[in-house]
């Protein structure tokens, strides 16, 4: 087991399709862990071993990986890019010291890439850019970099340059180094700074020295002063400043012909923050939240970032150490369920290979299986009442009502989704019992479709996929007034009930009030419950369409009995034939439910969304920008939303996404509430 001291534990963060995988298997073919470069194309890379991703040719799942260089080991973590997949980015984030955020050189910052700079920020973690696909037609490096420092600021320091880009791409510089890297088949050869490059060696030098003497008072003193910094006078300063995410460190290359390799993999060795020098980072202590630093604590504080479900080993929980360590045989405490747990065995992972290990020390990450009651965001300690806290995922906007294709899978249908559940916070799913329709959600249309190829393929369970039903609502416009009347005599005791029930509309968000004004005993009190009953019962199923009321006050206010054939049941009957006759006279409406939501995207797509929402009845509420995309702030009509994950896609070229929260109902158009009572009519027959 490595020191802290010469750990480096990071991951590959960005936008769908820019190559992270592609790097993160040229990082293990670069340093000898994998004897060929493993490619996304061929079905070859360590990182996206699922068959799903090697049909789809997409990483789809959070996958880890381990290598050593210059005596240093590092902990790779690939992440997907798509946002239908955020919760494994925002997992990975939780897990790593450093982020690399991978850009595509034809394409720059993209949604993805905004997304997980983001949540880097938030988790205060360091950050560093790989501008990688140099090697693709019409790139331009200084456009890329100029868009970079617009974005994020003079802190982006250039660590290489391109020694060309597209077809004449064939290495890249150093700065520190002062040397020139070329590639040719794979394999770097180290040489002189060619002469077409020079000048842009001095450029890029001068901004790469600028960025660290803001670091350092004196540094930035003795720099403006005409001295320029050696590498040793350099090296403390940009340490420091990249694991306080102060300063990020870019490199240029092309991950598929493994151009820029050298010079990034040497850095990350030298440079990136080991577990000994990380910030503190954020835990709870009861209900208190302070900060842990790692480097002061021998104690084992780890913690659960991910769980996969193994058809052989069960639950397998990817655990990262802060400080102590596990070792297989020890007792730890589950600080967010109150439990211990005795660890057994431990796996180091190498994409889909796991091999056993007696411990994991401080920075490393591993497997640990056959935990009681550990999961996705606990944290396990050996003494210290410190918790990381649970991960904050997002809430997934689109949702598919699902049916089993056999009768009696029902149950399996519902255990394969607990377990992908379990696997992937981002995917939830409930029975509706109002809307009878067992739903699933998740983060979009291609997140759904994995959801469904997975309870096919490994749950041995089919299910065919309806639109969900809208949970519409029912209420009144107008005060009415109604009696109702029960009274049933067929020899013996007869039925008899008699109540005056007044209707009044209430603001939105007041649900269903029942109120008794009662004088001179009209109607006996032992039967007021009963009338009550009868107007809730009335109001949960509704008058048009049989959806649930909401927003109405129903006014018990007088009424008649006898004082032999009058019963609970008789009064009840009565107030829903009031109930019935009230609305008649109330002007019912129906009400939809309304989502808020915001999308992100480019600028060049702003015109499409807005005149998208239009199109659903949306209402723009207001526009942000952040970073380099648009944020379009609206409120949508559910009713409207169904597949709106594929169109978004379709017009953004897969670089929009949106979230979406339920936020109020709305009265629906007139001319739509017949078609929704005829539809609810039909159901009902059917």
């Amino acid at each position: 087991m490595k020191e802290p001291g010469k750990i480096r534990t990071f991951g590959f963060f960005g936008h769908g399709g820019s190559g992270k995988t592609t790097l993160a298997d040229a990082v293990l073919f670069f340093t000898g862990a994998n004897t060929r470069q493993g490619k996304v194309d061929s079905g070859t890379s360590i990182f996206d071993f699922d068959d799903a991703e090697i049909e789809r040719k997409v990483s789809l799942n959070l996958a880890l990986a381990s290598c050593e260089h210059n005596g240093i080991q590092f902990h790779l973590v690939d992440t997907p890019g798509y946002a239908d997949f955020t919760g494994e980015m925002i997992a990975g984030v939780k897990a790593v010291d450093t982020g690399v955020v991978v850009i595509d050189a034809g394409e720059g910052i993209g949604v993805g890439t905004e997304m997980s700079w983001k949540r880097l920020i938030n988790e205060k973690k360091g950050k560093a850019i790989f501008i990688n696909k140099l090697a693709k037609p019409d790139t331009d490096f200084g456009a890329m970099f100029n868009q970079m420092v617009e974005a994020y600021g003079t802190s982006v320091a250039p660590v290489s340059i391109p020694i060309g880009t597209g077809p004449n791409h064939k290495g890249v510089v150093c700065l520190l180094a002062e040397k020139a890297y070329l590639t040719k088949d794979g394999k770097t050869e180290e040489a002189p700074i060619p002469e077409e490059v020079k000048a842009d060696f001095d450029k890029y030098r001068e901004k790469l020295i600028e960025a660290v003497a803001e670091l350092d008072e004196g540094l930035l003193e003795s720099y403006l002063e005409g001295n320029v910094p050696t590498l040793d006078q350099l090296k403390p300063v940009l340490k420091k400043g990249i694991a306080e995410g102060a300063i990020f460190p870019l490199f240029a290359g092309d991950a598929l012909t493994m151009t820029g390799l050298h010079p990034f993999v040497t850095f990350v060795s030298e440079y990136f923050p080991s577990p000994a020098e990380i910030q503190p980072i954020k835990i709870k202590k009861g209900e208190e939240e302070r900060e842990f630093d790692p480097k002061d604590s021998s104690d084992t504080v780890a913690y659960v970032f991910k769980t996969v479900s193994d058809p052989h080993l069960g639950d397998l929980l990817y655990v990262r150490v802060f400080s102590g360590e596990i070792s297989s045989g020890s007792n730890l405490k589950n600080i967010d369920k109150s439990s211990s747990e005795r660890i057994g065995q431990i796996l180091a992972i190498q994409g889909r290979e796991r091999t056993e290990t007696p411990k994991l020390g401080p920075g490393m990450i591993g497997g640990l299986v056959k935990l009681k009651n550990t999961h996705t965001g606990d944290t396990l300690t050996s003494g210290p009442q410190v918790s990381l806290g649970a991960i904050q995922f997002p809430t997934p906007p689109i949702s598919v009502a699902i049916v089993p294709k056999s009768k009696g899978d029902e149950e399996k249908v519902s255990n394969a989704l607990a377990r992908i559940h379990d696997e992937d916070p981002t995917f939830v799913y409930r029975f509706d019992p109002e809307l009878k329709q067992q739903i699933i959600s998740g983060m979009g249309e291609l997140h759904l479709d994995v959801v469904l190829s997975k309870l096919k393929t490994r749950y041995g369970v089919s299910v065919d996929t309806k639109k969900p039903r809208i949970a519409y609502r029912e209420t009144i416009t107008q005060e009415a007034t109604a009696q109702g009347r029960h009274k049933k005599q067929s020899g013996g005791r007869g039925q008899f009930g008699d109540v005056f029930i007044r209707l009044e509309p209430l603001p939105r968000g007041e649900g269903v009030v029942f109120e008794q004004k009662i004088f001179g005993g009209a109607v006996p009190k032992n039967f007021h419950p009963a009338v009550e009953k009868g107007v809730r019962e009335f109001t949960s199923h509704g008058y048009l369409a049989g959806y649930q009321m909401v927003d109405l006050k129903a006014v018990l206010y007088d009424g008649s009995y006898h004082t032999v054939d009058s019963s609970e049941i008789a009064f009840k009957l009565a107030a829903q034939i009031a109930m019935k006759a009230a609305c008649e006279k109330a002007k019912p409406i129906l009400l939809e439910p309304i989502l808020y939501i915001e999308v992100t995207v480019p600028e060049e797509f702003m015109g499409d969304v807005m005149g998208d929402l239009n199109s659903r009845r949306g209402k723009i509420q207001g526009m942000d920008t952040v970073g380099r995309n648009q944020v379009v702030k609206a409120t949508v009509p559910e009713a409207e939303m169904y597949k709106y994950a594929t169109t978004l896609r379709s017009f953004t070229q897969g670089r929009g996404f949106f979230t979406a929260s339920f936020d109020h109902y709305d009265p629906v158009p007139a001319e739509i509430t017949q078609k929704v009572i005829a539809e609810a009519k039909k159901a009902k027959e059917e």
